[in-house]
């Protein structure tokens, strides 16, 4: 690997092999998880990096980072914490869900500052490597709309019978919630193993995310990401949230 180390960071060059990247057992463990620097977002690196546990964020001024922390954020497919509000809410049938339908609108929807933070992690290399990721069928949305205008969202990459999530938005209360617990529906029924949340936070763990070791996090990965799910639910037009139990596959299979 061409570079240099400091402080124990491995910077990577655009040359090296797409594939190349150091062992995540040798992330730092302060910031947890990062792992090197450098490179760039091609497709085939981005999900080379995907397959080995490792996955990019950074912000604008700063080089590419790489990172795969210990321990690992993740829900079992469908096992999220739904609370009765939560599910009040999607029984309400106020939002419509879609799949596929505008993962630009979504992305560009997690590019917006929020409260308490003005920035954002999601560059513009950023937003255009996962779109077109999107065009080669390895990034897929969950869409939330209100009255046919996109309200909410989230985006991830699926690798086999692994959804690693990347971002999510709501310009309506509970509007990202309402995705993810359609997302676990999907994936559970369609024969997925985990959703992949990263970084564990405290909002994680109210939605039923667990801590799982880097270690066993890459041997489930090695396992569950070279088999497909038994009825991948993309894509998918909007529907009412009521029937989120309800959702079908595009050839009538029950997902």
């Amino acid at each position: 690997m061409s570079g240099s180390v400091a402080q124990g960071l491995v910077w990577l060059d655009s040359a090296d092999p797409v594939d190349r990247f150091p062992d995540p057992e040798q992330a730092l463990p302060e910031p947890n998880g990062l792992l090197a620097a450098g490179g760039d977002l091609s497709p085939a690196r981005v999900l080379a990096a995907y397959r080995q546990g490792i996955f990019p964020w950074y912000e604008d001024g700063q080089p590419i980072l790489w990172w795969s922390p210990d321990p690992r954020a993740v829900i079992p497919a469908g096992r999220m914490h739904i609370s009765r509000g939560l599910r009040r809410l999607l029984r309400s049938g106020r939002y419509q869900l879609s799949l596929d339908q505008d993962c630009a609108g979504v992305i560009e929807g997690c590019t917006k500052p929020r409260a308490g933070r003005p920035g954002t992690w999601i560059t513009r290399d950023m937003h255009t490597a996962y779109l077109e990721l999107h065009r080669m069928g390895h990034v897929h949305s969950i869409e939330v709309w209100e009255d046919h205008v996109l309200i909410g969202g989230l985006y991830g990459v699926a690798l086999g019978r692994v959804f690693c999530g990347e971002s999510m938005f709501s310009q309506r209360n509970n509007a990202s919630k309402v995705a993810m617990a359609c997302l676990d529906r999907i994936l559970d029924q369609a024969g997925f193993e985990l959703m992949d949340c990263q970084m564990y936070t405290p909002h994680l763990a109210s939605l039923g995310a667990q801590t799982m070791s880097r270690r066993r996090y890459l041997e489930k990965l090695r396992d569950w990401s070279g088999k497909p799910p038994a009825n991948p639910p993309w894509p998918a037009p909007a529907r009412s949230s009521a029937q989120i139990d309800e959702w079908q596959t595009p050839d009538n299979s029950s997902v």
